[in-house]
């Protein structure tokens, strides 16, 4: 028998969220990705774009912003249609999808970024 895998969805990722969205924001995924929901992004600060995280970077692109809510293709072009969850609200760790590379030192950071804006990350219990 083949087993089937289904790809997570918002209620796999999002346990909180304030009223009326508050916590989310419509963003511009910077051309050149396909993200998946969960994937934590930053935001470049030099074309308000975002983009995945990434610890190694020397700029903006270093600095945790956000988690994505939505599944988002700018592979070809730039992506106004993502859904970031940016404030006030509870994400699930096994959720999340990080850089490949990401260190353990790195994921802590990221969260600690995270948890200033108010979004905590959580455990599934």
């Amino acid at each position: 028998m083949s087993v089937i895998t289904q790809a997570n969805d918002l209620a796999d990722l999002l346990r909180f969220e304030a009223e009326n969205r508050y916590s989310r924001e419509r963003a511009t995924l910077a051309a050149g990705h396909n993200l998946m929901l969960g994937t934590v992004v930053a935001t470049d600060t030099a074309t308000g774009k975002i983009a995945p995280l990434d610890p190694n970077d020397i700029g903006s692109l270093a600095e945790a912003t956000g988690v994505l809510l939505n599944d988002c293709d700018a592979t070809a072009a730039d992506n106004p249609d993502a859904l970031v969850v940016v404030r006030h609200a509870i994400v699930l760790r096994d959720a999340l999808i990080w850089p490949a590379a990401i260190t353990a030192e790195q994921k802590v950071t990221a969260i600690a970024q995270l948890r200033a804006l108010g979004i905590l990350v959580r455990d599934a219990v």
